[in-house]
């Protein structure tokens, strides 16, 4: 990643002079950009880890994005045919090359109570992938059963950017190429991907490595895709992100008893979150995790806070803790 990355697959959506900002970064700086963030009438910002860059005229040169820019990287970003990706932007994101992500926000327009489009955009927020292969390698003894030579169903949780989509990606490859060295056999992966995180698609393509043996569904809703892949691609591993809503649990169940093994992420920054969800309350209550691992940002996004058998959660839950 860093500056080669961001000139070749990020930079060439904005408008010039907003590459030559972006570029004038020091190399530090460049390596660890997670976002950009452009917003009409305000100054451009960068996330990079927990260095925020702020272009108004104070430590940085001041820049004002303005709505026109904000447009060109929409047009830009749909290869300037807003009507073949309006189903995307619908759900306020773009997929780009390299497994990048543009999201936008402004006016929505309703129909029948849902968005059917956006209108007057104003905001653009272009998220960095991130692959950190080898970030669950350390997971693996207590994840992977090597006497029964399966993969305990497990829910990884953490706060927002705390890396659990990077750790969910780098299971799903370590357990779709398998390890013939030390006896971990290639598992058929399945990805339910519905915002496109995962394994990053482009046009169908995972631009993300989730392994040789995985099949991604990209844009899918969850609930949905689950199933589809049970009855589809007789996956002996489902991996999503994100579970929380209550129709995604019957999902869960279809997974389970078709025999496979699910990996699943959560949001959450403590057990206790965790069961204030009643749809997540319901599977932990009845077990159906046999590992939760819980990652915080201490020394950066991914690091592994504890790993919890399902007992352990519970009475971590009925604690409160």
């Amino acid at each position: 990643m860093g500056r080669h990355t961001l000139e070749n697959q990020v930079l060439p959506f904005l408008p010039v002079p907003l590459p030559a900002l972006v570029l004038s970064l020091d190399a530090e700086t460049l390596e660890k950009v997670e976002e950009i963030r452009l917003r009409a009438g305000k100054p451009l910002v960068l996330h990079a880890g927990r260095t925020t860059r702020v272009f108004d005229g104070k430590s940085m040169p001041a820049y004002l994005v303005s709505r026109e820019e904000i447009s060109s990287i929409l047009m830009s970003a749909t290869e300037y045919s807003l009507y073949a990706r309006d189903e995307e932007l619908r759900r306020g994101y773009l997929s780009l090359p390299g497994g990048h992500r543009a999201g936008f926000a402004g006016r929505t327009v309703l129909a029948g109570g849902t968005v059917k489009l956006l209108r007057d955009i104003c905001s653009v927020n272009i998220r960095i992938a991130r692959q950190v292969k080898g970030a669950a390698q350390a997971l693996l003894a207590q994840l992977y059963h090597p006497v029964e030579k399966r993969v305990r169903h497990t829910l990884v949780v953490s706060a927002p950017q705390a890396g659990k989509t990077t750790l969910l990606r780098d299971l799903a490859r370590l357990f779709a190429d398998g390890d013939p060295g030390s006896g971990r056999p290639a598992f058929k992966v399945g990805i339910v991907d519905e915002r496109s995180e995962i394994a990053g698609c482009f046009a169908g393509e995972p631009q993300l490595d989730v392994g040789l043996h995985s099949d991604v569904l990209d844009g899918c809703p969850k609930s949905e895709g689950m199933m589809m892949l049970v009855r589809s691609m007789s996956p002996q591993i489902v991996v999503t992100d994100e579970l929380g809503r209550q129709e995604e649990v019957r999902a869960v169940e279809e997974v389970i008893n078709s025999g496979a093994t699910l990996l699943a992420s959560a949001h959450g920054g403590t057990v206790t979150d965790l069961f204030r969800r009643p749809s997540l309350a319901e599977l932990l209550e009845r077990k159906v995790f046999e590992r939760v691992v819980l990652l915080n940002r201490n020394n950066g996004p991914g690091t592994v806070e504890t790993v919890l058998t399902a007992t352990e959660v519970l009475l971590a839950g009925r604690k409160g803790g």
